[in-house]
């Protein structure tokens, strides 16, 4: 259930994650069929605050990304049954090309949009706050020169999404270093 890219060999966690949905997988009769293409390609344990809480973000491929996301809430909430104590997000994996990027002489052209770090990182949050949607976004630029991303997010999700917004803040600054609080719109 885990495929890492250039077979590398996995770590003991993402291990243990990867046999948690293969056992998903065989015990389960709605997720068997959706799960049996699917894999992961990183496992994250992260840390969430002060109070301690952790995050496991799993990492999948980006063209299996809508596949989870049809069974995201089912597979979430299973997996965050046998790792009590821990909220569980999916991200697809997604490259980030610099500036200087060069194309091969077959392939003339500038570097996709898509592989923008921008692009990425926005991506990044759309996936964090999956099933939720994002219903808009302001930057708020301190005096002091520091910028926090105000996101606003869809209100009927609201009782659903209230606990889990400490968790997603902390996982998008780890992952992008950039501040960001949520609110509902």
């Amino acid at each position: 259930k885990i495929r890492k890219p250039n077979g590398a060999t996995p770590e003991e966690f993402e291990l243990s994650v990867a046999e948690e949905i293969l056992r998903l997988e065989n015990s389960s009769t709605d997720l068997k069929a959706p799960l049996k293409d699917l894999y992961i390609t990183a496992a994250k344990e992260v840390d969430c605050g002060p109070s301690n809480a952790k995050a496991i973000i799993l990492y999948v491929p980006y063209k299996l990304l809508p596949s989870f996301h049809n069974i995201q809430q089912r597979l979430v909430r299973e997996l965050e049954k046998k790792f009590s104590g821990c909220q569980v997000l999916i991200i697809a994996q997604r490259t980030i090309l610099g500036k200087s990027f060069t194309r091969s002489q077959k392939t003339q052209g500038l570097r996709p949009r898509s592989r923008t770090l921008t692009a990425v990182q926005d991506a990044i949050l759309e996936d964090i706050v999956y099933p939720t949607e994002i219903e808009g976004k302001r930057i708020r630029c301190k005096v002091d020169g520091s910028k926090v991303l105000k996101v606003y997010l869809n209100s009927k999700d609201q009782p659903n999404v209230e606990t889990r917004i400490g968790t997603y803040a902390s996982v998008y600054h780890k992952l992008t270093n950039k501040s960001v609080s949520f609110h509902f719109y």
